[in-house]
């Protein structure tokens, strides 16, 4: 099975921490040269000097807002523009929870900006590249929900629905050119945002955050939350040659929890 990654330049967004941290590491240690975007210059300086290095120049970082998809455009336009980008790993924190009917606009307007039209922009600026080379790697970190809404989390429910239409429809369009768009959806990963859900969980139940964890826990099959490197080697391994004729599918990481095929 070939998993080499050498030669390839990917850029990883909201890299500093995480599932997308995770991910980079993932594609280093297969040989990718990898880039790391997120708007704390001080974590992404941090993360970049914990990543394994190859046989190549090395990795670096960019630092861009996803509330500001002008802003970020123009930063991966300039890394485009130097080095070319092989690989595109989209990846941005989800927005708070809440009951749909009780989301401001403001919300949804907030959370299509950092999701879908920092997606947008950034393949924009990679396809060109992609397309005269003949070949390409574009992989979204979504969620299950684009497959079985999730309570709770009304805003992000909508727009990840979108992000995942979208993806299914780049990916029709730039199969001719050898370029491969897919979507990663993780489900409960131990990340900030997972402690940020069951702590406003727990507050609004008025119970213990370990009683929340163990019930979230509890309704996994596989008995237990994910870790980001279990959700980053999935991402990797879409990028590799191995995975040459997958495109446009949404693939579950989530232990078996969702409940559709």
């Amino acid at each position: 099975m070939n998993l080499s990654l050498k030669g390839k330049h990917a850029l990883v967004c909201g890299a500093s921490q995480g599932i997308g941290l995770a991910a980079a590491r993932e594609l280093a240690m297969l040989g990718a040269r990898v880039t790391l975007m997120a708007r704390n210059a001080d974590k992404l300086k941090v993360a970049v000097e914990g990543l394994p290095i190859g046989e190549h120049e090395g990795h670096g970082f960019v630092v861009a807002d996803f509330s500001k998809h002008i802003e970020v455009s123009e930063v991966a336009q300039k890394l485009v523009d130097s080095s070319g980008v092989d690989i595109l790993i989209n990846n941005t924190g989800g927005p708070k929870g809440g009951a749909i009917s009780e989301a401001t606009v403001e919300e949804f307007t907030n959370t299509f900006e950092q999701h879908l039209l920092c997606n947008h922009v950034l393949a924009q600026a990679v396809l060109p590249g992609m397309r005269e080379r003949g070949h390409g790697r574009i992989v979204n970190v979504i969620s299950t929900s684009v497959k079985a809404p999730l309570n709770g989390l009304g805003v992000s429910n909508t727009i990840r629905g979108a992000v995942a239409n979208w993806s299914k429809t780049l990916a029709n369009e730039e199969g001719k050119h050898g370029i491969r768009v897919n979507n990663v959806l993780p489900g409960a990963t131990n990340t900030e945002r997972l402690q940020n859900i069951i702590e406003a969980k727990a507050a609004k139940g008025g119970v213990s955050t370990d009683v929340i964890q163990k019930s979230m826990a509890g309704a996994v099959p596989a008995g237990r939350f994910g870790e980001p490197e279990e959700i980053g080697g999935a991402i990797a391994f879409l990028c590799t040659p191995a995975a040459d004729y997958i495109s446009g599918i949404s693939l579950p990481v989530d232990g078996g929890r969702t409940a559709s095929l």
